[in-house]
């Protein structure tokens, strides 16, 4: 398969301009896609445009990544109403280091590739231009009709709409591209990337470049559709908000924990636009996936695959056996064996309350421990739940009257509560 081919089998597809597939036939092209420094860690809502530049690269293409640093700092109208505060010049640089430290496990930006990708940012030439010189040598290209007939527009435009857009905003699409202007005279790259919701603006790009460069000049776009979930829910946030790349935000256990337990139709989706597996070897897990469902074969490779590629083959086995200490037949021992970080981590995933150390110095009785931390709607049920044997404390079944006390802390901080099997509870002492 070529490049589109494979996109298309991957489901990263959604739309693309006319001829794309000869240009790539014909010639190493260079590609590009933008990303917002708003943060100094990529979260997995960026992985879809990530993994086509992979793909791209692959397929002997050169990627580009473009951080938007001008961009990102007057937001953009497709999907999201909020204008973004303005980053100072230091801390957009220390958000790209550490971005393209992360996007070095996808990509090789080695000088010597021939192909190799490249990482730029579009502050670096928006911080110069003066309003005077951007109107008179971009806003005369594009009407303000052509402007005013993108539906990231008409959306905050319409009459359902409460705040309207600012002029900042409206403009977006003119800087988005300006940075296709410039990066198809500076690299002669030929192609933008994104997804479906940048459709507008990556087209004010090819139309930007053919009205200011000459009609004979040829630009591209291709979008992959928005990632969603089967239920309708926002693909990448849990309850505690984005998961992140960096393990720091989000710890390789809770990362390892999302893709897990992802349900089968989105395990489908998901293993063909988030992993590096052949096509022959994901058709044949998608079938014995379909025989065996029970068995999560889909989830279980799409969490290995995943979790390795972002932060490591260890860490893939270190959140493995924390599932199995926390999910399956094993001993308090088992449990303190995983130690502070993978405890740490595992906090990221469960319930969680937070107690005052000095509470266990004089005992807290279990049946108020289960209910002061919601484990328990009163103390009733709390015995009600202890009596029928169904309350473990770090792996240990209790009786009533147990005392929490600090020797029942793992490292003097956590409490693992299980109550039945599937209900499980994180308690730090502070």
């Amino acid at each position: 398969m070529n490049f589109i081919e494979e996109m298309k089998w991957r489901g990263m597809v959604h739309d693309m301009t006319p001829e794309l597939d000869k240009q790539l036939e014909n010639e190493m092209t260079t590609a590009y896609v933008g990303i917002d420094p708003t943060a100094d860690s990529l979260h997995i809502g960026h992985l879809v445009s990530v993994m086509m530049l992979k793909h791209f690269q692959v397929h002997g293409h050169r990627p580009i990544v473009l951080i938007g640093g001008a961009t990102g700092m007057i937001g953009d109208p497709s999907g999201k109403s909020k204008e973004r505060n303005l980053l100072d010049e230091a801390t957009l640089r220390h958000n790209q280091n550490a971005i393209k430290a992360q996007l070095a496990k996808f990509l090789d930006f080695g000088e010597s590739t021939p192909n190799g990708a490249l990482m730029v940012n579009n502050y670096d030439w928006m911080k110069e231009y003066s309003f005077l010189n951007f109107i008179r040598d971009i806003g005369k290209h594009l009407t303000v009709n052509y402007m005013m007939a993108k539906d990231s527009v008409k959306t905050r435009l319409g009459a359902e709409a409460k705040e309207g857009m600012s002029f900042t905003e409206f403009s977006y699409q003119l800087v988005q591209g300006t940075d296709f202007l410039t990066l198809y005279r500076d690299h002669n790259c030929k192609l933008q990337m994104g997804g479906s919701d940048q459709w507008g603006n990556i087209v004010t790009g090819t139309e930007l470049i053919r009205r200011k460069l000459g009609h004979e000049e040829k630009a591209f776009a291709l979008t992959c559709p928005l990632i969603t979930k089967a239920d309708g829910t926002k693909f990448g946030k849990t309850e505690t908000g984005n998961v992140w790349l960096d393990p720091e935000k989000t710890s390789p256990y809770s990362f390892y924990q999302f893709w897990i337990n992802t349900s089968d139709e989105d395990a489908e989706k998901y293993i063909k636009i988030f992993t590096l597996l052949g096509i022959d070897e994901m058709t044949q897990l998608i079938e014995e996936h379909k025989q065996a469902p029970h068995l999560r074969l889909l989830q279980k490779a799409l969490a290995r695959e995943i979790t390795t590629m972002i932060h490591s083959g260890e860490d893939y086995e270190d959140a493995l056996k924390a599932s199995e200490v926390l999910f399956g037949n094993s001993s308090a021992e088992d449990l303190e064996s995983l130690g502070i970080k993978m405890l740490t981590g595992i906090s990221q995933t469960l319930p969680l309350s937070v107690v005052s150390l000095g509470r266990v110095k004089e005992g807290i009785p279990i049946v108020d421990f289960l209910e002061e931390n919601g484990m328990a709607g009163s103390k009733r049920e709390a015995r009600e739940f202890i009596k029928n044997n169904a309350i473990s404390i770090n792996k240990i079944k209790v009786k009533d009257g147990f005392m929490v006390t600090s020797e029942s802390l793992l490292f003097r901080k956590f409490i693992l509560v299980q109550r039945g099997k599937k209900n499980y509870y994180m308690v730090i002492f502070e």
